[in-house]
């Protein structure tokens, strides 16, 4: 019997289709600016989000490090949310690249208030906060999404304090399904976002920066700074291109087959599951006994790959390569471990 992959949605393999357009992809070097692909990608990423201009990159750490470079300075400070990826998983790049330093908040989502609390104006003795940033969806928040109010004036607060706005929106994609709106609504009101095409959209490899065209400009140079720069690029476009087209929409069955796992789970013994705030495709699963390795090491054995979230949690992350037969043969799994650890 096949496996069921639930590490991540970066473990999608690209469809035929996919796979046909990039057979098919027209290219050329993209370093000298002469990929037509690239360029329909970019062109195409930017109107899906009302920006200006867009930059391809190769991995959502770099769409994310070098938009944060290009709004700071060394020695200035951001703000983010608790354990947010640009923090968390992108190796401390924002302190070694960058050469800003970090005000985490408390929470996954924070308020406007927040913000005005943990600004910092121009100081000889502070670190000045130059950039607010905020993830939706959060991915150690267990893939939640963000209210249209909260983040509304999450940015009117910056701006008024004269701060830039960055979103990480690797999985914007799924936060407009699940709030039943564009990303471009929810991109409003900030200077730069980034999102991913290898996530849940299903391309190999990808992502995408975009903002004012002054400030693609500036990332530009980041990017080939960072060794982003690539030639026939067009050929890895053009899965991000198929991807944003016909991938997006799906995302819903993701969201429902996370929640079909998430409520089998419910009730299970030694597990808790909080449903009620799997709003897309990520769910975190707690366990009472034994520890998140453990139980990770026995699932692999039953054939159910899954990821640790903490020391007794579990992450678990449905996608396009995950029906709704395997998200429920998962959660018979993952309810026997817990069972009898």
């Amino acid at each position: 019997m096949a496996s069921v992959d639930l590490r991540s949605d970066t473990v999608t393999r690209p469809t035929p289709a996919m796979r046909k357009a990039i057979s098919e992809a027209d290219v050329g070097d993209d370093v000298y600016g002469e990929d037509p692909t690239v360029r329909k990608l970019e062109e195409r990423v930017a109107e899906l989000l009302g920006t200006e201009a867009a930059l391809f990159v190769p991995t959502g750490t770099m769409a994310n490090q070098i938009a944060l470079r290009a709004h700071t300075r060394p020695g200035d400070e951001i703000i983010i949310s608790k354990d947010a990826h640009c923090w968390r998983h992108e190796s401390g790049a924002l302190a070694a690249i960058a050469g800003v330093q970090t005000n985490m908040l408390a929470g996954h989502t924070f308020t406007a208030a927040e913000v005005r609390a943990a600004f910092k104006p121009d100081d000889p003795y502070v670190a000045p906060t130059r950039v607010v940033a905020v993830e939706n969806t959060h991915n150690m928040g267990g893939g939640i999404c963000w209210e249209l109010a909260a983040l509304a004036e999450v940015t009117e607060a910056a701006h008024a304090l004269g701060m830039a706005t960055h979103l990480d929106g690797a999985r914007i994609w799924n936060a407009a399904i699940a709030s039943r709106t564009t990303e471009r609504v929810l991109a409003q009101g900030f200077d730069s976002i980034s999102v991913c095409l290898s996530k849940g959209l299903g391309a190999p490899a990808g992502s995408v920066v975009a903002g004012s065209r002054d400030f693609i400009r500036r990332c530009h140079r980041f990017r080939k700074m960072h060794g982003g720069g690539m030639r026939q690029a067009g050929i890895l476009a053009a899965a991000g291109l198929h991807a944003v087209e016909h991938h997006r929409a799906r995302l819903a069955d993701d969201h429902a087959n996370a929640r079909a796992l998430a409520e089998a789970l419910a009730g299970a013994k030694h597990v808790a599951v909080d449903v009620a705030h799997v709003h897309t495709n990520i769910v975190m699963i707690d366990l009472e006994r034994g520890t998140a390795d453990a139980a990770i090491a026995l699932a692999r054995e039953a054939g159910i790959l899954l990821g640790a979230a903490g020391a007794q949690r579990i992450r678990a992350v449905t996608h396009l390569d995950v029906d709704r037969e395997g998200a429920l043969r998962a959660a018979k799994a993952i309810a026997e471990i817990a069972a009898a650890l």
